[in-house]
């Protein structure tokens, strides 16, 4: 089976929307520090472009959480792969995550996160797929909601594939 990719979302749109939540955040944040824990491995590439558009001073921090393994739907069991270096207590966080699916993932991380008492707390993500919510998410800073796709690109992967195209790609698994 070899899978394709069409492109959903150009490299030049993915581009404008970051600038645009990072103008959001460092309004957001004017005045004070923002620390960025970033979800990895697909949080990575979003958080590094996103960033680099914050004003204001950006520290950060990485976390590893799987739900998915090497398939295309989510697991729903959240395991902690690597966990914060950092305290977040009294720090301004915000979680950077790739994409919000089921939703199960990040209510478990979100809610483990607010038990480390940090000043506030809120969520960014790169994609949205509300249709496959089965957990109600709050999402403060969105860049785009999308269709129930498997996507890949801009660090989202397929077994470890096409995390490094710089666009938003639909798998056609024909």
């Amino acid at each position: 089976m070899a899978e394709k990719v069409k492109v959903l979302l150009s490299e030049e749109e993915v581009d404008a929307k970051i600038r645009e939540i990072g103008e959001q955040i460092s309004r957001d944040y004017e005045g004070k520090q923002v620390h960025l824990v970033c979800v990895l491995r697909g949080g990575s590439f979003f958080m590094c472009e996103l960033a680099k558009r914050i004003t204001v001073p950006v520290s950060i921090d990485f976390m590893s959480v799987s739900s998915y393994g090497s398939e295309t739907k989510s697991s729903g069991v959240v395991k902690i792969v690597k966990d914060l270096d950092d305290p977040l207590i009294g720090k301004d966080v915000i979680v950077i995550e790739d994409i919000v699916d089921s939703g199960r993932t990040l209510s478990y991380l979100m809610e483990m996160l607010k038990e480390r008492k940090p000043a506030s707390l809120r969520l960014c993500t790169l994609l949205d797929k509300p249709d496959r919510r089965v957990i109600d998410v709050n999402i403060d800073y969105l860049g785009f909601q999308i269709p129930d796709e498997f996507v890949v690109g801009y660090g989202l992967d397929y077994a470890q594939k096409y995390r490094n195209l710089p666009y938003i790609g639909i798998v056609d698994f024909d």
